[in-house]
């Protein structure tokens, strides 16, 4: 079989009118970035608001693991189904992070036969979107720090500047740095550092963001330093809002793409899962909710972080409730979880299979628990067998969940019509659509309700730090807002090591942040980075560009 990007370039695709019309948009209701991406003009939205929503249908999966589950490639196959199926369908994903592209995890434009093209652009500078994002980080870093050089008016305590920088690239060395080197012309020196541009809180301002106005009243919120009387300082207090503001004024617009098979496609902003809310962003969600009958979006890692994000954050903020929750598994990573090393995954053992299931269990429950119906897509690879297969159907059976076998990566939307059935089967079933925790219950509370409901953990450990954050944040009166916990995506414990359904297991909160223009409390468990590093052997040294611009090596 080709290699995905080799599927890509061989594809014949229409000019993305083509797809815009699909969603009945015209040309003048797009922002062209060359023949097969555009943007959607703000106006739109004045037209469109007003129409009845579609079925929303959110695709979340088990715990992740080297095996590879295939979340996005399910979402643009499932897509690609409902299209063949006569409806009139939109996937909404995110914008995949250059870290990943040239790290170890390749990009984020599905796979096989069920991709999102054009696959080279979307994986790297696509439209400007994470370059905007980038520079609108940075220049209130860099306007901090010269306030502080020009005379500190707001007695900025130097020791409290909590905005770092940020860069689109995994880069360990950046982690912790010392800003201001070099004598009194060039700052003050301090202590600082780089997070990867998906974990900043602008980014995911930009979506959750409702309109243009509310981004800009957002980032006027963010806390970037605290005084000497401990009080928070913002970007207002810096005069930059606008600025700020200006940078995103493109990039609060959706971008629209097409998949192989010319269905239409909604890919705005993104944030990681496992170091932020792992959502795309709420334009995009509500013009394909308004555009079509069907829409498919997906969250990142597994249903224990980004579906948790999208029920408890995203919903939450905006009134959104999914229809159905499509949960991704291979039998693969269900034989990981079971003990199975990953140079042994080709070979039958059901045994094994049986262990990892519990895992899949967990999500089952996790989604049930949100009062949602749950439906599980096993991502077929040629080297499952008929009885493991059956093993996973039959765990579904006992739970009364539907399932479906997905063949999406090698025979496309064809290979999905089982599972849009299946979805499609549960929509009008009865919900109870319940969140984790209330508004008005303590950090500490929403914390310990993530941690035992959703991960299964008999207890939550606090350092003396987090507890010292924890009281300041309740203080400064942001008690009621909703927690984004940063962890491990290879487990649902905080101790990537701890694969299955672990048992009798703690997790430790060690340092909480407070995201003022997001509207939601950061809590970091265990040893999660927001910098994440490069492995050993970087993606980066295997891809290549020829004279005549034939990319290789990009996944």
């Amino acid at each position: 079989m080709l290699s995905d990007v080799e599927i890509a370039q061989a594809a014949q695709v229409e000019k993305i009118t083509a797809a815009a019309s699909k969603l009945g948009l015209t040309e003048d209701d797009l922002e062209f970035y060359g023949k097969y991406k555009a943007k959607i003009s703000a106006d739109v939205w004045k037209r469109i608001e007003k129409n009845p929503d579609g079925k929303l249908i959110l695709v979340t999966a088990i715990t992740p693991t080297p095996a590879g589950e295939g979340k996005t490639t399910t979402s643009i196959g499932l897509a690609d189904a409902f299209q063949k199926l006569g409806r009139k369908i939109c996937v909404a994903l995110r914008e995949p992070s250059l870290g990943p592209c040239f790290g170890i995890k390749g990009g984020a434009a599905g796979g096989g036969y069920a991709q999102v093209v054009p696959m080279e652009d979307i994986n790297l500078h696509f439209t400007g979107d994470f370059h905007a994002l980038t520079t609108a980080h940075n220049l209130l870093a860099a306007v901090l720090d010269n306030h502080i050089h020009h005379g500190n008016e707001l007695k900025i305590d130097v020791r409290r500047v909590v905005w770092k920088r940020v860069l689109d690239l995994n880069d360990r060395a950046l982690r912790n740095i010392i800003v201001g080197l070099g004598g009194k012309a060039n700052g003050v020196p301090r202590e600082s550092g780089f997070d990867i541009t998906v974990a900043s809180e602008m980014m995911a301002i930009l979506c959750l963001a409702k309109n243009f106005s509310d981004l800009k009243e957002r980032f006027g919120k963010i806390i970037v330093a605290y005084n000497f009387d401990n009080q928070p300082v913002t970007a207002n207090d810096l005069n930059v809002t606008g600025s700020l503001a200006l940078l995103l004024k493109d990039a609060i617009k959706p971008n629209l793409v097409q998949t192989l098979e010319g269905t239409p496609a909604l890919i705005h902003g993104g944030p990681f899962a496992n170091i932020a809310h792992g959502c795309n962003s709420v334009t995009a969600t509500k013009y394909a909710l308004k555009l079509a009958d069907v829409v498919v979006t997906e969250a990142g890692f597994g249903a224990d972080l980004g579906a948790e994000k999208f029920l408890d954050i995203k919903c939450r903020l905006n009134n959104l409730q999914p229809d159905a929750v499509v949960i991704v598994a291979t039998v693969r990573a269900l034989k990981m979880h079971g003990g199975v090393a990953k140079n042994n995954l080709s070979e039958e053992n059901v045994t094994a299979l049986k262990i990892g299931l519990e895992n899949l269990e967990k999500h089952i429950e996790n989604i049930q628990g949100f009062g949602l119906p749950p439906v599980v897509a096993l991502n077929f690879f040629p080297t499952d067998t008929e009885e493991e297969i059956q093993t996973v159907k039959n765990l579904c059976a006992e739970k009364n969940v539907k399932f479906a076998l997905s063949k999406v990566f090698s025979d496309g939307g064809e290979g999905g019509i089982e599972l849009a059935k299946a979805v499609e089967s549960v929509f009008d079933t009865q919900k109870n659509f319940t969140l984790t925790y209330a508004d008005d219950i303590s950090v500490k509370e929403k914390i310990s309700a993530v941690a035992k409901k959703i991960y299964g953990a008999d207890g939550v450990n606090y350092l003396p730090a987090a507890e010292k954050q924890i009281a300041e944040i309740e203080n400064l009166g942001f008690g009621k807002f909703p927690i984004c916990v940063a962890k491990t995506q290879y487990s649902l414990s905080d101790d990537a090591n701890k694969l299955g359904r672990p048992k009798n297991f703690s997790v430790t909160v060690r340092e909480v942040k407070i995201s003022a223009g997001a509207g939601f409390i950061v809590v970091l468990l265990g040893n999660i980075l927001t910098m994440p590093g490069l492995p050993k052997r970087p993606a980066a040294e295997k891809i290549d560009i020829t004279d005549d611009g034939i990319i290789s090596g990009l996944f």
